[in-house]
């Protein structure tokens, strides 16, 4: 079973920093595709930053020189550093990972990258930024 947990979220005011995490549990002999997206009240879900196959990072603009992804030593940890939060990053912030390798068979010729074609999704965590 393949299950994403982050952790990591709270209330800051604008300018502030948060760092979320995420934990990926399921088989070790996987390689997982990540990453962390966010909704906010009203509005659709959207692709803030995640990792392709080789572990290059993309970003949506909005977040670009604020926001930083990262793995952790284990494959199956994904982090999302927050600065220079803004009120408009106040969401629901989820992480979301797809099975790109099992053994050694690549399962998908490219990560989902900010699409959101991922199958497995956390519960999320909310981030709010006061102003």
């Amino acid at each position: 079973q393949v299950q994403p947990v982050e952790s990591g979220g709270g209330s800051v005011q604008a300018g502030g920093s948060l760092k979320l995490s995420c934990d990926v549990s399921g088989p070790p002999y996987n390689k997982y595709c990540m990453g962390w997206f966010r909704q906010a009240p009203g509005k659709q879900r959207e692709g803030v930053a995640a990792l392709d196959r080789d572990g290059n990072a993309v970003y949506v603009d909005s977040v670009k020189g604020r926001f930083t992804i990262s793995q952790g030593n284990a494959r199956n940890t994904l982090y999302l550093e927050m600065n220079s939060l803004k009120p408009e990053d106040t969401a629901t912030y989820y992480c979301a990972a797809e099975i790109v390798m099992s053994y050694t068979d690549w399962l998908l010729p490219q990560c989902p990258a900010l699409s959101d074609m991922y199958k497995f999704w956390g519960q999320g965590t909310q981030v709010t930024v006061s102003s």
